[in-house]
C-alpha cells in the first residue's frame, strides 16, 4: 500500500482519469507576460508534471481585453496565440500529467481604465474605477469564456477552471456587496447566480462533454455582504447540474480584512467549509489553502472532507513533491512556509515570481545544476540559510563540503524566526536541510568555531557568518533592563510584563508578535481571533472577533514618522499590524530616544518628553554583519567569498541569502 493511498489514487472523472488527487492550483508567475518567458514557463510547468502532479492549472487568463487584471496581462482570444500555449498542453502530456486553464476576468480589481463590473464603483484594490456592465456587454462576457474555452481545447488544455471567487467579476455578480442591478442579473439569488450558469453552459455547449470544466466556487467570502451559505449551496447545485465537472475551493476576497494562505493561518484552516458544501453535491469537490504537507492532504481526504487536493505554492518550493511523497520520502519535501515573500509580493508588484527556500522556481532555465568542471575542496563558515543553501548545491555539483557551525544547530537566525507565532513553518525548512545535507554529503562540524588555520587547506572559503545585533548609541544603554532580541528569542532572558521595542522593522514586528500572541493557537480560537464564523450564520461568514485580555504591555517603536508596520511584506504587512492592534501593542512612530534609567525609558514624541515606565528595553535596532574572519583570511591570500547577512546586513532577507548562496555554488 502506497504511503498516501488516498492522495496517490487515481480518479475516474467518466471521459478521462487523473492519475492522483493531487491538482497544482492556479498561480501567476509574471512568465505569462515576460518577453521570452513562453520557454521558461514550459520549463516550470514541465518539471511539475515530472514531479508527479495529476492535473495543473495555469496562472489566470484573461477572456477579453475588458477581463485584465492589468494592461499587459495574459489574454485567450485569438487563433494566432494558440502556438504558445501548444508548447504548454505537449510539454505538461509529454511529462504524463493534465492541464487546465484558469480562465480569469478581473471584474473591478482590474488596474486599468477600461474595467467593468456588476455594479459602477471602484474597488479598495485598485485606483481605477469600474463601468457597470450593459446587457450587450455582459452577453458579450458570456461569449468570450466559451470563446477561450473553445480555444483552450484546440491548444490542447485537457479543460478550463473558471474563476467564480476571491472577489474577481463572476464574484462580483453573486454578492450584494458589489451587484447593486435591479434587472435579471440583480437583487434575487438566482438572478445573480445567473451570470455563472450561463457561462458554465456557454463552455459546456462550445467545449463538448470530454472536456474538464473546474468553477472555483467562493465558499466563504469573508466580506459584509457576501454570500449565504444557502446561496452557496444552491449555487454549487445549479452548478452541477449545468455541466461542471469539478467544484473549487475558493476563500475569501482580495479585499477581506482576514488572511487565508498567510504562514499565521493554521494548515488546512478552511478544510471545514469544503466538506460542507461537499455533502451537499454528488461531483467531486477540491479542498485548497494552507495544504502543504501530504500528511495534512491525506488526512483532509481520509476524513471524508474533499476529492482532491489543491495547493499551488507547495510546488513552487518544490516540483517533486508528489513524488517524493510516492516515494515514502516526505522528509525531503521543500516544504512551503507561506511566507508570500518571493511569490505573491513580487507578482502583485509586477515581478516573476519564485520562492524564498527554492530560487530555481520559475528560474529552471536559468538556474540548472551541472557538474562542476573542476572539483575544490570548500569550507563553509555558518549554517544559516545562505550557508546552507551553498553547502547542499556545491556538494550537488560535485565539490568537497566542509560546514562549520559555531552553535550545536544549523539554521542560524531561522532558529529565532521558528519561535515567532505563526512562523513555525521555518521548522520545516531545517529539517528539509537536515536531510539535503546527509543527502548531498556535506560534512557537517557542529560546535566548532572556524579559526584561519583550521582553514588552510582548503581551496577556497565561503563566509556566512550572517549578522550580530547593532546596537545604538543612547545613554543608559548599559542599564540592566536593556536585552537583545537574540537573549529573548533564545530564552537567555524571560520577557518582563511592559516592555519596550526600540526598532520596528521586521525583527521587531516578529517580536512584538512573539511577546504578545499565542504561540500554536487551536484552529477555533484562530477562527474567533480573525472573526470567521464556523456556524456561518451571517452572509460571509464573519463575526465580530474576539479579541484577548493583553498578557503585558508592549511598546513598539521605531525613529521614522509614520506607524510601525509599514514597508513589510504587500500581501502580509497588513496581517502584522493587525495582529499586533488585536494584541493591543502601542504602534508608536516618530520617537526620539532620551535615555534608559531606573524609571524606564525617556522618549520625546510629538515635541512632548514622557517616560514609559517599562521593566525592560529589547534592541531591535537592525544588524551588522559578522565580519571577524574576512580581514585575517585576506591576508592568506586564499579566495574568499561573503554571502548572506555578512555580505549585506540592512534588513535582514532570507530570500536574498538563500538565493546568493545558490547562485555562487552554480558558478564557483
Amino acid at each position: 500500500m502506497p504511503a498516501y493511498p488516498h492522495l496517490l489514487s487515481a480518479l475516474d472523472l467518466g471521459f478521462t482519469t487523473l492519475k492522483n488527487r493531487v491538482i497544482m492550483g492556479s498561480m501567476h508567475t509574471g512568465l505569462e507576460e515576460e518577453r521570452g518567458g513562453v520557454d521558461k514557463l514550459v520549463a516550470f510547468y514541465r518539471a511539475r508534471a515530472e514531479g508527479g502532479v495529476g492535473l495543473i492549472i495555469t496562472g489566470g487568463i484573461a477572456p477579453s481585453v475588458r477581463g485584465r487584471l492589468a494592461p499587459n496581462a495574459a489574454q485567450l482570444s485569438f487563433c494566432w496565440q494558440l502556438a504558445r500555449h501548444r508548447k504548454l498542453t505537449t510539454a505538461v502530456h509529454e511529462a504524463g500529467s493534465k492541464i487546465a486553464l484558469q480562465i480569469l476576468h478581473a471584474g473591478r480589481y482590474a488596474f486599468h481604465p477600461f474595467a467593468e463590473a456588476p455594479s459602477a464603483g471602484k474597488s479598495p484594490i485598485s485606483r481605477f474605477s469600474a463601468s457597470a456592465m450593459s446587457e450587450r456587454r455582459i452577453r458579450r462576457c458570456i461569449a468570450d469564456f466559451a470563446d477561450t474555452a473553445s480555444l483552450a481545447k484546440q491548444a490542447g488544455y485537457d479543460g478550463v477552471e473558471i474563476m467564480g471567487s476571491e472577489g474577481y467579476l463572476i464574484n462580483q455578480f453573486l454578492c450584494s456587496r458589489t451587484n447593486k442591478r435591479t434587472d435579471a442579473w440583480g437583487g434575487s439569488a438566482a438572478n445573480r447566480h445567473r451570470l455563472a450558469l450561463d457561462i458554465v453552459r456557454a463552455v459546456r455547449a462550445r467545449a463538448g462533454q470530454n472536456f474538464i470544466i473546474i468553477f472555483r466556487l467562493s465558499m466563504l467570502d469573508l466580506v459584509e455582504q457576501g454570500s449565504s451559505l444557502e446561496e452557496v449551496i444552491a449555487l454549487g447545485q445549479a452548478l452541477e447540474q449545468a455541466g461542471v465537472t469539478l467544484i473549487n475551493t475558493g476563500i475569501g476576497w482580495h479585499e477581506a480584512h482576514i488572511p487565508t494562505i498567510a504562514t499565521c493561518v493554521p494548515r488546512g484552516a478552511f478544510s471545514w467549509i469544503t466538506e460542507r458544501i461537499k455533502q451537499q453535491l454528488t461531483i467531486p469537490v477540491v479542498a485548497t489553502n494552507r495544504i502543504n504537507t501530504p500528511e495534512v492532504a491525506e488526512q483532509i481526504l481520509a476524513s471524508g472532507q474533499a476529492d482532491l487536493i489543491c495547493m499551488a505554492r507547495p510546488f513552487l518550493a518544490d516540483a517533486r513533491f508528489v513524488a517524493k511523497a510516492a516515494a515514502g520520502m516526505p522528509e525531503r519535501i521543500n516544504t512551503c512556509i507561506a511566507c508570500n515573500q518571493a511569490c505573491l509580493d513580487r507578482v502583485f508588484n509586477s515581478k516573476r515570481a519564485s520562492c524564498l527556500v527554492n530560487p530555481f522556481a520559475c528560474y529552471e532555465t536559468e538556474l540548472t545544476v551541472t557538474p562542476a568542471k573542476h572539483a575544490k575542496k570548500l569550507a563553509v563558515v555558518g549554517a544559516g540559510p545562505a550557508g546552507l543553501a551553498f553547502a547542499c548545491t556545491a556538494a550537488e555539483r560535485g565539490h568537497t563540503v566542509t560546514l562549520f557551525e559555531q552553535s550545536g544547530v544549523i539554521g542560524g537566525q531561522f532558529n529565532y524566526a521558528r519561535r515567532i507565532p505563526g512562523k513555525s513553518e521555518f521548522t520545516e525548512t531545517l529539517r528539509y536541510f537536515t536531510h539535503r545535507l546527509q543527502q548531498t554529503g556535506v560534512t557537517l562540524r557542529l560546535n566548532t568555531r572556524a579559526e584561519v588555520p583550521m582553514l588552510a587547506d582548503f581551496d577556497e572559503v565561503i563566509l556566512a557568518t550572517g549578522v550580530r545585533p547593532r546596537w545604538p548609541k543612547l545613554e543608559g544603554i548599559q542599564h540592566p533592563s536593556v536585552v537583545s532580541y537574540i537573549q529573548i528569542l533564545s530564552g537567555e532572558v524571560m520577557p518582563g510584563r511592559n516592555m519596550a521595542i526600540i526598532g520596528a522593522g521586521g525583527i521587531g514586528v516578529d517580536l512584538a508578535h512573539f511577546l504578545v500572541a499565542e504561540p500554536e493557537p487551536s484552529l477555533n480560537d484562530w477562527l474567533q481571533e480573525w472573526g470567521i464564523d464556523r456556524q456561518y450564520r451571517q452572509p460571509g461568514g464573519l463575526m465580530p472577533a474576539h479579541t484577548p485580555e493583553p498578557g503585558r504591555q508592549v511598546w513598539l517603536l521605531q525613529r521614522k514618522p509614520q506607524e510601525p508596520g509599514r514597508g513589510q511584506g504587500k500581501t502580509t504587512g497588513w496581517i502584522h499590524k493587525a495582529g499586533l492592534r488585536h494584541h493591543g501593542v502601542h504602534l508608536w512612530g516618530g520617537v526620539t530616544y532620551t535615555r534608559i534609567d531606573d524609571q524606564g525609558l525617556h522618549i520625546e514624541r510629538n515635541g512632548t518628553a514622557e517616560c514609559l515606565p517599562v521593566d525592560q528595553v529589547v534592541i531591535c535596532a537592525g544588524q551588522e554583519p559578522e565580519q571577524s574572519l574576512n580581514a585575517a583570511l585576506e591576508q592568506t591570500g586564499k579566495p574568499v567569498h561573503v554571502i548572506g547577512g555578512a555580505h549585506v546586513a540592512a534588513e535582514l532577507d532570507a530570500e536574498r541569502a538563500i538565493r546568493q548562496g545558490t547562485a555562487l555554488a552554480l558558478r564557483i
